[in-house]
């Protein structure tokens, strides 16, 4: 197979094929084989998370002011033009969290991969991404996707044209959704992975956005399961961009060889 920049060359000077159905379908039979254990990962990353973030602010606030608090962030969410600085202290602590959050959600495409190979997973499967040099790329390709998300949606929120900035958020999002497989799996450095994504998505535009779109509706679709069951709903976005990664790119033996062996 060849090396991946040699993939991704020949993407951008040829292009590539892609069938909706069939990635479906693949997808759909990964989802199955870790639906039950990532949907479980979720639900203690949650839990913990919501504890971490209590004692945090609890930390920070004082049991004592937690009432006061409550009200002041009533009272800014109804605020139609937020104090600029508030805006800048919360998209910082975004910017933080998505950067270190991220390797861990990256774990769930290295679930996805056990899955497809008949490998088993487990919980440390879900921090292999958390050594380099894996962390580091892809907490500065989060940062830097986060860092222009936000300060674009910011500027135009200011500008009273808050439509606009989401058209502009999703699209971003839309176009480095594989930034993160291009760094675990095709071992891309983070400016690399996000060139790399906006020139595959670019290649067959409508095709993977209704694989994404299908996707986050099969996610939606667990809300109505006493809404934790979106928690069990939600790893088909992680099948579904694995395998549009796998189909489009392929995944090196090598690399496999390479990620088991980092986890034993």
């Amino acid at each position: 197979m060849k090396p991946v920049k040699e993939r991704i060359e020949a993407i951008r000077t040829n292009g590539y094929e892609l069938d909706f159905g069939t990635v479906f379908e693949h997808a759909f039979e990964n989802y199955k084989k870790i639906a039950l254990y990532a949907g479980l990962m979720l639900l203690f990353f949650f839990i913990v998370l919501s504890i971490l973030l209590m004692i945090g602010m609890i930390s920070y606030v004082g049991m004592e002011n937690m009432e006061e608090f409550s009200k002041k962030l009533t009272q800014f969410s109804e605020l139609k033009e937020k104090p600029l600085d508030i805006i800048l202290q919360i998209n910082a602590v975004m910017l933080l969290l998505s950067g270190l959050l991220n390797p861990f959600m990256a774990g769930f495409f290295k679930m996805a991969d056990c899955a497809e190979k008949g490998e088993e997973f487990h919980v440390s499967t879900m921090f292999t991404y958390y050594k380099s040099p894996y962390f580091g790329n892809i907490f500065i390709a989060v940062f830097i996707i986060t860092l222009f998300n936000v300060g674009i949606s910011t500027l135009l929120q200011l500008a009273g044209l808050n439509s606009i900035g989401s058209i502009i958020s999703l699209t971003l999002s839309f176009v480095t959704f594989l930034v993160v497989p291009l760094i675990v799996f095709g071992k891309l450095n983070s400016i690399e992975a996000i060139k790399s994504s906006i020139i595959i998505v670019s290649k067959q535009p409508l095709v993977l956005l209704g694989l994404i779109i299908v996707a986050f509706i099969g996610a939606a679709i667990g809300i109505f399961g006493f809404c934790i069951g979106i928690l069990f709903t939600m790893p088909f976005i992680y099948s579904m961009n694995y395998v549009i990664y796998s189909t489009i790119i392929g995944i090196d033996s090598a690399n496999k060889k390479e990620e088991i062996e980092s986890i034993i």
